[in-house]
């Protein structure tokens, strides 16, 4: 890849894994290297996608599966339109939080929809980005509830689900990485957050060489 062209990270994982710092630790890392990191999310990485944020995660009561599935999609055509692609023609780095892989693993398998069809609506929507590099930060969901009932702060509406829910995420996230090695690294997220850090900025250094 060349650095004119910029790069695509995206982090994935359940919830509690730890990828808001791992993010920001690679953030810190990659500017002190020279380079414009744009750290962005899904949902809510647009004014758009703020809006969606707010009724997929905070909504109060029920949103039909297949609808929840469209939002995520609707949010990620924008994003990927506004933010990424134009981040990565200046040459950027774009850091992101979940991607289409979230939604295969949460309102795919999670929600019991067909994962392909999930997968196939967000590519159709993101015109068939791909991220050059996603970190995947696997924890067993049991560690991943200790870690988010330690925070101390209110659930939303998908991490509130049940131990089933956040058990078929994992599994679907795991598959994902299998199908695509060249695409994913997979990390043990019960390590200890800089030998985590490490091993994240060796394959990004090999990325943006």
């Amino acid at each position: 890849m060349t650095a004119s062209r910029g790069a695509w990270i995206t982090l994935e994982g359940g919830d509690g894994s730890g990828k808001t710092t791992q993010a920001n630790v690679l953030a810190d890392w990659l500017e002190q290297s020279g380079r414009t990191v744009v750290r962005t999310r899904e949902p809510g990485g647009s004014e758009v996608g703020t809006l969606i944020r707010e009724i997929v995660l905070h909504h109060r009561g029920d949103i039909a599966p297949r609808a929840e599935a469209l939002l995520y999609a609707a949010d990620r055509a924008h994003h990927v339109e506004t933010v990424v692609r134009p981040a990565l023609a200046r040459g950027e780095v774009v850091l992101q939080d979940r991607y289409l892989d979230s939604s295969v693993a949460y309102q795919g398998a999670g929600r019991v929809l067909d994962p392909a069809e999930v997968r196939d609506l967000s590519l159709w929507a993101a015109e068939g980005a791909l991220p050059d590099l996603t970190v995947l930060l696997d924890l067993d969901p049991a560690a991943a509830r200790t870690r988010l009932d330690s925070a101390d702060k209110p659930f939303d509406r998908l991490e509130a689900e049940q131990a089933e829910f956040h058990e078929r995420v994992r599994e679907a996230y795991l598959d994902l990485a299998a199908a695509e090695p060249e695409r994913f690294l997979v990390l043990d997220a019960a390590q200890q957050p800089e030998a985590i850090a490490e091993r994240i900025r060796a394959r990004v250094a090999e990325l943006l060489d």
